[in-house]
């Protein structure tokens, strides 16, 4: 049963991150909005927890949760310093988005209201948690 829920748990995780990253492909590729370096680092740690997650899926391999969590939480800590460069608590000296170059603090950068770097943030932290919970009961 344990097993179950697991592979429950490790799907939800694959799901999250498949349409995590399919959005961002959308927004860059089709509705033309270049994304900013912090993005970018991002999405560099996005694309393979769709790939490994989705790949320890197919090998019904629950032992990728493992390097899912890792994986997440790297990227949930980039997105974390993301987001506090767009609510200001870190100098503007500093922020990744150029006024000539791409900005996430455009009001196009909004989805359903929400900033990208929030969105990015919440979905890191579902995967790691949901990778975390398909990690239970598993014998390493």
């Amino acid at each position: 049963m344990d097993s179950l829920r697991g592979e429950k748990a490790l799907f939800s995780a694959w799901l999250v991150a498949l349409v995590a990253s399919l959005s961002v492909l959308f927004i860059g590729e089709v509705l033309g909005q270049t994304p900013c370096s912090l993005c970018w680092f991002q999405r560099a740690f996005m694309f393979p927890l769709a790939i490994l997650l989705g790949l320890g899926l197919w090998w019904r391999d629950l032992a990728v949760g493992r390097y899912g969590t890792v994986l997440a939480l790297a990227g949930a800590a980039t997105a974390l310093w993301h987001l506090a460069l767009y609510v200001g608590l870190i100098p503007e000296r500093i922020q990744p988005c150029a006024a000539s170059g791409p900005s996430c603090t455009d009001a196009n950068q909004l989805i359903l209201g929400v900033p990208i770097p929030a969105l990015a943030l919440l979905s890191f932290l579902a995967i790691a948690a949901l990778c975390a919970l398909s990690r239970k009961g598993v014998s390493t």
